[in-house]
């Protein structure tokens, strides 16, 4: 998962030579003004004035600046300033970045996997017994568990998302009679519907993202493999205790390809099959709302792009312009299952600042604010739900709250980066592009690390 492909540029030297990655967002360089803020919620992080803390990450555009407001009062009561830099090539770069010195004092990294090659290489700060505490009263050990490497505890969770949603039209549902599926059968058979009517392809896709290119189909076959073989499979698969190639890998794939190889099921709106690679992840939902497609498959952030000017044109709503259900289970009455994903603040610089940031980031009054700004989730279990911007996203807090819900992280984060950054995403784009599924999953299961 890249949980979104948020771009902007951070900065600095990479590859072999000094290559400069051009400077595209800097936000959160103004000092606020604390005159007009009520500091009570912030007096247990203590003031420090002059200080200065640099953050990047993935997060850009729309949610770059409600990350920004989400510490403007924290910031602006701590004396703390606050210098966000967003970049598209952040997950490829910080590892250089760390290893020249250059990395900023803290990076919010989407991949349990990236963090734990950032620490296995010596450059990260553990966490502190204040966000430590925070984590242990808000969070479940699970996500925890993500944060941790080698039994040392180095960040807190800081959103979350859902991300399997189907996105779609209720007015065309209604209108045609659609039923939401209750079974991966039923959601075939929808599909076949759809396109047999001719109209429009039934699915519009984008797995375009940069150099993560890729990465939305790993979300779809991660889904699949959770509700078609359960959760311990997903775990051995994820851990590499039965091999990438194993057969019930490759029936996952199988059945996704049924979607995404199948030019009577894509790209509606957009064009055949190949368009999959070239289209953009952020807009290939769209065409729902132009009646050019029906079907979209992608995460709960993926809100904020039906509004991507923060505006309120397009209602995301049960009776609204577009909502999502969530991808059925194989058999009717199986257990709610998600996959998710979220980002995590690791820090590269020792000092009391730092941590500061990091304490606050990690606890319920940082999580309501965020939340309360619009177009995310937390699964933290101090959140109201009801601060959440829209019914889906209520839902969404709601589910993962739920201690019925088997929720499994992202599992392309999870594997080591030669796989899940790179074979995984890199398979899924040779796959749709005509590859056949056997000669994809060898290739990625001989890329996986040996040790």
């Amino acid at each position: 998962m890249r949980t979104q492909s948020r771009s902007r540029v951070f900065a600095a030297a990479a590859g072999l030579g000094v290559a400069a990655l051009a400077l595209s967002a800097c936000t959160g360089d103004m000092q606020p003004d604390a005159s007009d803020v009520d500091c009570t919620d912030y007096e247990e992080y203590g003031t420090f004035d002059g200080a200065e803390v640099t953050i990047g990450g993935t997060i850009l555009d729309l949610e770059a600046d409600r990350l920004v407001e989400s510490w403007s009062d924290f910031s602006a009561c701590t004396g703390i300033q606050i210098d966000y830099q967003g970049s598209s090539e952040f997950e490829a770069q910080i590892a250089v970045l760390a290893e020249g010195g250059n990395a900023p004092d803290i990076g919010i990294v989407p991949q349990p996997g990236l963090l734990a090659r950032l620490a296995e290489g010596g450059w990260l700060i553990p966490a502190s017994e204040a966000v430590e505490a925070h984590v242990d009263e808000f969070w479940s050990e699970d996500w925890k568990t993500y944060g941790t490497y080698d039994d040392t505890f180095y960040a807190a969770p800081l959103m979350a998302s859902i991300k399997g949603y189907i996105w779609y039209s209720p007015s065309e549902f209604e209108e045609n009679g659609w039923e939401i599926p209750a079974t991966l059968d039923d959601l075939e058979a929808l599909s076949e519907q759809i396109a047999a009517d001719g109209d429009h392809k039934p699915w519009c896709v984008g797995l375009e993202s940069g150099d993560a290119t890729g990465w939305p189909g790993t979300d779809w076959i991660e889904d699949w493999m959770l509700r078609l073989h359960g959760a311990d499979v997903y775990d051995q698969w994820v851990t590499h205790e039965i091999p990438f190639n194993d057969p019930q890998v490759v029936e996952a794939f199988d059945a996704v390809g049924g979607y995404l190889k199948n030019e009577d099921m894509v790209n509606g709106g957009i064009g055949d099959v190949s368009t999959l690679v070239t289209e953009a992840f952020q807009t290939a939902g769209l065409p729902i709302l132009d009646g050019e497609c029906s079907l979209h498959h992608q995460a709960s952030f993926y809100e904020t792009f039906w509004n991507p000017e923060g505006g309120d044109e397009v209602t995301v709503a049960s009776n609204g312009d577009i909502f999502g259900f969530l991808p059925p289970p194989a058999n009717a009455g199986d257990p709610l299952s998600v996959t998710g994903g979220g980002e995590f603040p690791v820090a590269f610089t020792d000092a009391e600042e730092v941590e500061a940031v990091r304490a606050y980031l990690s606890s319920d009054t940082w999580a309501n604010n965020r939340v309360s700004l619009g177009g995310v989730i937390s699964a933290n279990t101090g959140v109201d739900p009801e601060n959440a911007s829209s019914e889906l996203l209520v839902q969404s807090i709601e589910i993962l709250q739920d201690p019925e819900t088997t929720f499994r992280f992202d599992g392309s984060d999870l594997m080591p980066g030669a796989v899940g950054a790179d074979s995984f995403w890199k398979g899924i784009v040779a796959w749709v592009s005509g590859d056949d599924t056997e000669t994809v999953v060898d290739e990625i299961e001989a890329s996986w690390p040996a040790s």
